[in-house]
């Protein structure tokens, strides 16, 4: 009785055996990914790393190859700042900022409205050629832009209206209309659905009115994307001012970084990287507040509910 007790107490602990499922094999072409993504990522960030410890160093810490300051110097940003005279510099460049956005929108949405909601004979001729002004170098454009620019400026005073050179004018007409900028609004306005055209010609509506009440804010999205690249694109201009500017009033912050790096700050690369930092910062913040909707406007398809 006992052996066929043990034999029965076996049988059912067999029956209660689990097996255990085999494991799943390591995905290595995800790690690779991730980490060839975390390497780009770090090689992205090294030089701003870079440029933020050696500004808060002294100048005998960078002389000496250390990665960290021993002490934070704080102060290296306010003597860039006063040395520099960013003050000026800084609000040159926003009132650039502002009035090249500000023309950049007024030429460029109502150009992509036309070419992706209206027809007219030789649109499609006219979008290929300004497509095509997409693969000329900036370089190329420099001189005819300046030679424009000089001819205008003299025609200007001729009839007494003042001159271009050294002023706004010749900072932000120039690069008021954008083939990229009108580009990529049309090919988001040609994707919001018809249906909303219909129902505001049903209202009584024309281009105009559909175009400010309905067009524009459902393009928010784009319209930011378009900004940030248009702030970004005048905020780092360098080369175009140091054409067409001869003082300080109109100068921007980028060429006031490279006359403060080449002049007062000299050897001293710590207070060369405040500076850096300085120039950047409003870029930084700018972004950080419209990052949402500058990644919806690259990747949204101009659809929406």
């Amino acid at each position: 009785m006992a052996e066929i007790s043990i034999q029965q107490t076996q049988a059912q602990s067999t029956q209660f055996v689990t097996v255990q499922p085999p494991r799943k094999p390591i995905p290595w072409g995800q790690v690779m990914t991730y980490v060839l993504l975390s390497f780009g990522v770090l090689l992205a960030l090294l030089p701003f790393i870079w440029m933020v410890s050696w500004s808060l160093m002294s100048t005998v810490e960078v002389y000496t190859g250390k990665l960290i300051p021993a002490r934070l110097m704080f102060g290296n940003y306010s003597i860039a700042w006063e040395q520099a005279n960013f003050a000026q510099y800084m609000w040159n460049s926003a009132r650039i900022v502002i009035i090249s956005i500000t023309g950049l929108l007024l030429f460029c949405v109502p150009a992509a409205y036309a070419f992706a909601r209206m027809k007219f004979f030789g649109k499609n001729v006219l979008f290929g050629l300004m497509l095509a002004t997409l693969m000329i170098p900036d370089i190329v454009t420099l001189i005819p832009n300046f030679l424009t620019v000089v001819w205008i400026s003299r025609l200007s005073e001729a009839l007494g209206l003042g001159a271009w050179i050294d002023s706004w004018q010749s900072l932000t007409i120039p690069f008021m209309a954008s083939a990229f900028a009108i580009f990529l609004l049309r090919q988001f306005f040609a994707q919001i659905p018809d249906d909303l055209w219909d129902a505001a010609r049903i209202d009584g509506a024309g281009h105009l009115r559909f175009m400010i009440s309905v067009i524009v804010p459902l393009s928010r999205a784009a319209l930011a994307t378009i900004v940030i690249f248009a702030f970004i694109g005048s905020w780092n201009s360098l080369q175009w001012p140091l054409l067409v500017v001869r003082s300080d009033n109109w100068l921007p912050v980028a060429a006031g970084l490279t006359t403060f790096a080449n002049a007062e700050a000299g050897d001293e690369f710590n207070l060369q990287m405040a500076a850096s930092v300085i120039m950047i910062l409003p870029i930084l913040v700018v972004y950080f507040f419209t990052q949402k909707q500058f990644t919806e406007g690259i990747a949204s398809t101009g659809s929406k509910g």
